[in-house]
């Protein structure tokens, strides 16, 4: 069964989704702080992270920043604060989903297991093409994107996405099913999730974000003559 490392300092928080967490099956580790965490996660290897934002010693963004400096483990991220400004944030360090609190142990458990899933699919996908775009490279097998011959550095999503962009390359794709198929979910996100990571995307791209192309009121494409 998948282990979970829960991260927060309030004890009554990790006791609660500990109990959750714990009668869906899954093994429990808990970390009162940041630095605990990336401690725990250099001696470890966890299925999934819940990592609180505002935490003494160090922060929760910070502590996934460090943890994803030597493993790519998906995070959840916990905060009481719900601005857009604090999830894009998240998004662009590689945060898989994001919680605000108060929030629903129910919900947050079925969050947990889709996150959990994806990223085993993910792990054990046997994708085994290598698209050329002029100086794009695509090497989905491998995860890895060239752009002019120079390595891209994408979040988890951002690969996740263009991939299956560019599997799915000329045919049109809304924003729901961009949610259903690379999230794994068709009601816990909305378009903005969507629009927010392409437009991470186009940026990683550089020159090449032109063959992202934005069907009006509908979603995305990945346009290509390949």
């Amino acid at each position: 069964m998948a282990h979970i490392l829960i991260v927060d300092d309030e004890a009554n928080i990790r006791r609660v989704v500990r109990e959750y967490a714990e009668f869906e099956g899954y093994n429990v580790t808990e970390a009162e702080n940041g630095m605990e965490a990336v401690n725990l996660c250099r001696e470890n290897d966890y299925d999934l992270i819940i990592m609180d934002v505002m935490m003494p010693r160090l922060d929760g963004y910070s502590a996934c920043k460090e943890i994803h400096k030597t493993k790519s483990i998906p995070v959840i991220m916990l905060s009481a604060r719900g601005e857009e400004y604090d999830k894009l944030f998240g998004f662009e360090i590689g945060v898989d989903d994001y919680v605000t609190k108060p929030f629903s142990p129910k919900e947050l458990m079925a969050r947990i297991k889709v996150v959990i899933k994806r990223n085993a699919q993910s792990a054990t996908a046997s994708a085994q093409d290598k698209y050329v775009f002029g100086g794009l490279e695509v090497n989905i097998s491998g995860r890895e994107v060239y752009v002019n011959g120079e390595k891209a550095a994408m979040t988890p999503k951002e690969y996740d996405l263009l991939f299956f962009l560019v599997k799915n390359r000329n045919i049109a794709l809304s924003r729901d099913r961009l949610l259903e198929e690379v999230w794994g979910y068709d009601f816990f996100g909305d378009d903005r999730t969507v629009d927010t990571h392409i437009k991470m995307l186009r940026n990683s791209l550089k020159e090449y974000r032109s063959y992202i192309v934005t069907l009006r009121g509908m979603g995305y494409k990945f346009e290509a003559d390949q």
